[in-house]
């Protein structure tokens, strides 16, 4: 019979060491009592507990949690009640006052929460409401940090899910976001008209501009050809003088020079010419001379 007792005796201390070796997983804390009052907290790792002495009395996860509340009815300055859900997000900082700071603490949280938006709505009117999120959100965050220090607990923040105005408010919210899209859309249609005419005006500006530009450049060039033209008819009669000069040619030859510059003038479009006396003898001579020619040449 004792060969029975004992090994079931060692089976069974065993077990009840086994069953009171406690391991801790990360970002986890367990609050321990001994013979009923709080005697540690546990870290993560491995701990043993007494048997029939310790008892874990709270495990608590030290992560950030998330809570999203359900809507609360809230009454604005100017008596427009909405529906308002929040969402909290919170971390357990100090496992012990989390265990026997506050009964039922996310309870507590979700209270305290609904009495600050209550508080902090009924200050604001609806228009200011809708657009002060952020503002909101900061200072529930504050109020809840500040009264959940004493539970372990740490609000790191709180966001305004939905903000739901009546039915009525609603409707009139839409036609009036309607009418500023549409008024919005006028205005960008009128800038684009607008500023088509102001491209298509710049662009005949331009193309005109670029037309005086171009018959400038042409009655620039033309004037330039002329001149040159000029200066080229002055150069070379200018060199033929210099090379008569330098000739020093006789008056005969002179005379033959001023026939030709008369012949060009006949060939003119002039209806009269004045003739220097000194030329006038010598087409005479020239005339007779060419009529002498004629007479004496047999005909064939």
């Amino acid at each position: 019979m004792e060969y029975i007792i004992i090994p079931a005796l060692i089976i069974i201390v065993i077990a009840v060491i086994i069953s009171n070796i406690k391991i801790v997983p990360q970002a986890n804390a367990y609050v321990v009592e001994r013979l009923g009052a709080f005697h540690a907290t546990w870290g993560t790792g491995l701990h043993f507990k007494i048997p029939f002495i310790d008892r874990v009395a709270k495990k608590v996860s030290l992560k950030e949690q998330v809570i999203d509340f359900p809507p609360q009815p809230v009454i604005t300055s100017d008596n427009v009640t909405m529906q308002i859900d929040t969402v909290v997000y919170f971390q357990i900082t100090d496992p012990k006052l989390y265990a026997y700071g506050v009964e039922r603490p996310i309870s507590a949280i979700e209270n305290l929460t609904a009495t600050t938006l209550r508080n902090i709505i009924g200050d604001m009117e609806l228009d200011h409401t809708l657009t002060s999120r952020d503002i909101i959100n900061s200072k529930i965050r504050v109020i809840l940090d500040e009264a959940t220090d004493a539970w372990g607990i740490k609000v790191n923040r709180v966001e305004l899910k939905n903000i739901i105005p009546p039915k009525e408010i609603q409707d009139s919210m839409e036609k009036q976001m309607k009418a500023e899209r549409e008024r919005r859309a006028k205005i960008l249609d009128a800038e684009g008209e607008k500023r088509s005419a102001i491209l298509i005006a710049e662009g005949q500006k331009e193309s005109a501009v670029l037309r005086a530009e171009a018959i400038r450049e042409t009655k620039i060039r033309e004037a330039q050809g002329e001149a040159e033209a000029i200066l080229s008819v002055q150069r070379a009669l200018a060199d033929s003088i210099k090379l008569l000069n330098e000739a020093a040619p006789s008056e005969g030859v002179l005379t033959i020079k001023s026939l030709e510059a008369f012949e060009k003038a006949a060939d003119g479009k002039a209806t009269k010419i004045i003739i220097p006396s000194n030329i006038q003898g010598l087409a005479g001579l020239a005339a007779s001379l060419k009529e002498v020619m004629d007479t004496e040449t047999p005909k064939k």
